[in-house]
């Protein structure tokens, strides 16, 4: 079990292990990921990384969990800044595919470590997490707009679903197909999303 600081010094001590556990996850991979690696980036000792982490495991789940509320966070930041929800305006569905994929794009590297290193278990529940939040935000959205022939959850999870995946393999793939081209396969796919509501 991870020991949690309490004084501004020890805080800022994990503060600098966590960063450089990230560093060193994208740098070096998740293979080759170890704790002696994460001490040296962080000017640490092993013995204090240890105090606060007591292996490998723990300082991933903790990179992953802050990774997984940084898109969370951008994402309703996102939202937030487009207006008004009206889902069957096709705009809508490309306002939230800019946040999504402005969102992912923010750090590919550790996109690529979760998305293609990670064992499976480990990858899978980061991944149904961070869904879980984006489809919940992008509910709350949906429901806002009060459009009572959609269901907000389904509309959801079908949007966040699509968007996720293409953009997930745009990001790491990098296809030749510009940002603007995929935002307009995202709004087309939201007028047949839309069609289906009228």
């Amino acid at each position: 079990m991870r020991k949690v600081p309490q004084q501004a010094r020890s805080r800022a001590m994990v503060e600098r292990i966590v960063e450089a556990a990230r560093i060193v996850l994208v740098r070096d991979g998740y293979e080759s990921f170890t704790t002696n690696r994460v001490a040296d980036e962080a000017e640490v000792s092993p013995g204090s990384l240890y105090q606060y982490f007591p292996d490998k495991s723990a300082l991933v789940t903790v990179v992953m969990d802050r990774w997984s509320a940084e898109i969370s966070d951008r994402v309703a930041a996102s939202l937030a800044a487009s207006g008004p929800v009206d889902v069957k305006d096709p705009g809508t569905v490309r306002a939230i595919a800019d946040a999504l994929l402005t969102a992912i794009e923010a750090d590919a590297g550790l996109l690529r470590i979760v998305w293609e290193e990670l064992p499976a278990v480990r990858h899978r529940a980061a991944q149904h997490a961070l869904e879980q939040r984006v489809r919940e935000l992008l509910a709350v959205y949906l429901a806002a707009a009060g459009a009572t022939s959609v269901d907000p959850a389904a509309r959801a999870w079908v949007i966040v679903m699509a968007v996720e995946n293409v953009a997930v393999r745009w990001v790491l793939d990098q296809p030749p197909i510009s940002r603007e081209a995929l935002l307009d396969e995202f709004s087309a796919l939201a007028g047949g999303l839309g069609a289906r509501s009228r």
